[in-house]
């Protein structure tokens, strides 16, 4: 497979709830860190407090209702559309709480990137932080990854580890993974914009320096 170029990047990013890695790829384009523009924040949910995180910083946030459409794949085409409509090149999952349909898959074919609360492959699905607890495990973390049709499973692009504490809860124990995840996704998607890498079956594969 043909190594991705960079281009001009346009991201959207999708939310579902308070957006604090909204937040953070927010404060990443701002400070020129990320060398890209946000052109939407979409959210399946009216509620959803990372609107007003999105407005509030002069991005476009739209809320757009499933229960407007019959299926999920008709959603995900709206939302295709919409995204296309305003030339986006990278779309960021940030704590979206929808599996990603195929319409969606194909119009951004490797250019989907979510953020999960364990060290994948261990751990997927919800509930993350209490399936490390309930497995007894001593490090866990988190994990950015290329989205594919298969749950949390598509290429990982980078990963943080967390250690377990003795005494953790699943609130104390979500609050130290979050702090990696606000650092490792801004950083996930300049390797990505950065287009020097490929894909090797289910690895993602960095250019080295010359």
């Amino acid at each position: 497979m043909k190594e991705r170029k960079p281009g001009g990047a346009r991201l959207a990013v999708l939310i579902s709830g308070r957006g604090s890695n909204l937040q953070s790829i927010i404060d990443s384009v701002s400070a020129g860190d990320i060398d890209a523009s946000i052109a939407v924040v979409v959210s399946n949910r009216a509620d959803a407090p990372g609107l007003k995180r999105a407005r509030d910083a002069g991005i476009e946030a739209l809320h757009i209702n499933p229960r407007d459409h019959p299926d999920r794949d008709a959603y995900d085409r709206a939302i295709a559309e919409l995204l296309r409509a305003r030339e986006v090149t990278l779309v960021c999952l940030a704590g979206y709480m929808r599996l990603v349909a195929q319409p969606l898959l194909d119009a951004f074919p490797q250019r989907i990137l979510n953020i999960h609360p364990s060290l994948l492959p261990a751990f997927p699905g919800l509930d993350a932080q209490r399936q490390a607890l309930a497995h007894g495990v001593q490090v866990t973390g988190a994990t950015v990854h290329l989205v594919t049709n298969e749950l949390d499973g598509g290429p990982i692009v980078l990963q943080a580890a967390v250690p377990v504490l003795p005494g953790d809860t699943v609130e104390t124990l979500a609050a130290r993974v979050l702090v990696e995840e606000h650092r490792i996704y801004p950083e996930a998607i300049r390797i990505v914009l950065g287009g020097r890498w490929k894909i090797d079956g289910r690895r993602f594969v960095r250019e080295r320096s010359s």
